[in-house]
Order: structure tokens, then sequence, then C-alpha cells
């Protein structure tokens, strides 16, 4: 991993732009499944002391993405088959009431800001630029949720999302498996601009089951679930 010394954090709050930093690492591959988290080169390239670093490495522990050893520091979590399997189902579960609420609650505008970051995905999605169609593509769904508006739904939420969104970038999207996530969008747009909250709560929980289906055969295949 290349350290820099020109990130260091212009301070927001501290904790939750450590955990979020920390997460991107993870979730993108800069820290690889297995490998010791370097916290003394970490804390130098974002500029913090110990103690903010290891409450961050905390957090992550709880989102399953490290393992903390006593006297031997941390290490990232291995992806497995078998954590998908369990994590899956209950995000997708999440994400169907999201949308269910969504359609309840969602104003005209916040359909509008949605509709604009499906376009945007689409623009991504023609130009083969997949870490931008990522970005829209939870920008989307961070909308919905946030529409749902029920605060112990995002806390859950958010508990499992840092392991969906590296799962997903972990496993290569095939030109295929893209073209039916972008078809799977479309469709999330239409029943979120008709309100239809039960059509979209299926489509939004098939939307995950395809997605471990596609992450599975990929780790499969790696040998590494």
């Amino acid at each position: 991993m290349n350290i820099t010394m020109d990130e260091a954090i212009v301070r927001r709050s501290l904790h939750d732009e450590l955990v979020e930093r920390l997460q991107r690492l993870i979730i993108e591959g800069e820290l690889a499944p297995g490998e010791k988290v370097p916290e003394k080169e970490l804390c130098e390239r974002y500029n913090v002391s110990r103690t903010p670093m290891r409450e961050a490495l905390k957090v992550l522990a709880s989102e399953g993405l490290v393992t903390l050893t006593p006297n031997r520091g941390s290490s990232v979590t291995a992806v497995t088959v078998e954590d998908l399997e369990e994590v899956f189902p209950v995000m997708g579960a999440l994400e169907a009431l999201s949308g269910e609420l969504a359609c309840e609650k969602i104003t005209d505008a916040e359909i509008a800001a949605v509709s604009k970051s499906h376009h945007e995905m689409i623009g991504h999605y023609k130009a083969q630029r997949l870490p931008e169609y990522f970005a829209a593509n939870e920008a989307i769904h961070t909308a919905i949720l946030k529409a749902a508006r029920n605060d112990t739904l995002a806390a859950q939420h958010r508990m499992l999302s840092a392991r969906v969104r590296r799962a997903r970038y972990l496993a290569n999207m095939t030109r295929e498996r893209w073209d039916k996530a972008v078809a799977e969008h479309e469709e999330i747009l239409t029943a979120l601009q008709a309100r239809d909250g039960r059509k979209l709560g299926i489509i939004l929980k098939q939307h995950l089951r395809n997605k471990l289906e596609t992450v599975s055969e990929w780790l499969r295949a790696n040998d590494r679930g």
C-alpha cells in the first residue's frame, strides 16, 4: 500500500471521517483480505493519533470489515460465500422495506433527484466508467433509504452496507451482469415514480439476490470462499 503525506484529514468529525476513509481502503481493495492493518502508517497518512485510529478500527470490526486480535493488532477480514449468504438476505429485506416506506413518504423533488442520479449512472454505464457508475448507483440506494424516513431502518442498514459494498467491488462486473443491473435500475426508477411500494420492494430484494449470485460465482471461481 502506497502511503502519502498529503492526505491529512481536515476535521469534519474526526471519528466519522476516519471510519469512512478506512472503510474505503477496504471496500475498494487497497487493503486486501487477510492483510494486517498498518496502524502506524495510517496514523501518519491521516495525521491522527493511535487512539482515534483504534476507535475507528473497533467500528470496522463491528461492521465485519476487520478482525481485532489481542496483542496482534487488526487485519482485514476475508470475504466468504458463507458470510455473504448470511448478510445479503438480511440486506435485501432492509432494502425492500426501505422501498416500501419510501414510496409512502418520498417527495416529488426527491424522486426528481433519484431520476437525475439514475441518468448520470446510465451515462457512466454507456461510457464504461465503473467507479463513477458505482458512486451514482450508491447515491440512488442512499436516497431511497433516506426517503423512508426511518432512523432504526437506516441504522441497521448502515451496519451491513459496508460488507455489501465491499463484495460488489470485489467481484468483476461482467458485461452481461452489468446490462442486467442497469435494467433492474430502470425498473426501480419506474416503480418509485409510480410510488408502487410493493413492487419496488420486490425489485430491490431481487436486485440484492442477483448481486449475491454474481459475487458468489466469482468467489468460487477464484477459490476465495
